[in-house]
């Protein structure tokens, strides 16, 4: 592993087409395609830079002017996905979601109505980007990033900010360790 440090850009998605209760993978809206494409006009003189995205619609397509402007296709990891939600309705969706928003990482085993481990989808977050060892561009989710972002700065809240559509959150990493070096533009943003 290299002890350089590298820095990691947590793009978090456009705006989607559709909630949470409305679909469980919708891809962006018009307005969420002009973010994407601001993201990265900001970002493209720092690049080339390698791309991962989730597998989400809304991300990968967040990832495409970035693959668009570097001739580079993104990586998918379904670490940097969405926050793993139990099977149900999807009118139920948003009050599941609510509910761990408003706790604690801590508690969330007690909060899930299936077998999902969320404190460790959390570690595997963060043992996404240890893996990274290059400036690298990373399409992911509003929950994800809180995820990241509060275990590096020791907060087991779980919502502890409101990354904006198309907020560039920015880590270091040398591969042993991940520091946050600055979170991005917050919003009190439409979540699910």
């Amino acid at each position: 592993m290299s002890n350089e440090w590298h820095r990691i850009y947590l793009v978090r998605h456009g705006l989607a087409a559709a909630s949470w209760e409305e679909d469980t993978d919708p891809g962006l809206s018009p307005t969420g395609h002009g973010q994407a494409a601001a993201a990265a006009q900001k970002l493209a003189p720092l690049g080339p830079m390698n791309i991962i995205s989730s597998p989400m619609r809304r991300t990968q397509e967040t990832a495409m002017p970035f693959e668009e402007q570097w001739q580079a296709k993104a990586r998918i990891d379904e670490r940097i996905s969405e926050i793993p939600s139990p099977s149900m309705a999807l009118n139920e969706r948003r009050g599941w979601l609510m509910a761990i928003m408003e706790g604690k990482w801590t508690d969330q085993p007690a909060l899930a109505t299936e077998p999902h481990d969320l404190p460790a989808w959390r570690r595997g977050t963060v043992d996404a980007l240890l893996e990274l060892t290059e400036p690298t561009i990373v399409s992911t989710h509003f929950v994800a990033i809180n995820a990241i972002v509060g275990q590096l700065i020791g907060d087991d809240t779980v919502v502890g900010f409101r990354p904006d559509n198309c907020s560039i959150t920015i880590v270091e990493s040398n591969g042993q360790e991940l520091r946050l070096i600055e979170k991005g533009t917050e919003a009190e943003t439409e979540v699910g």
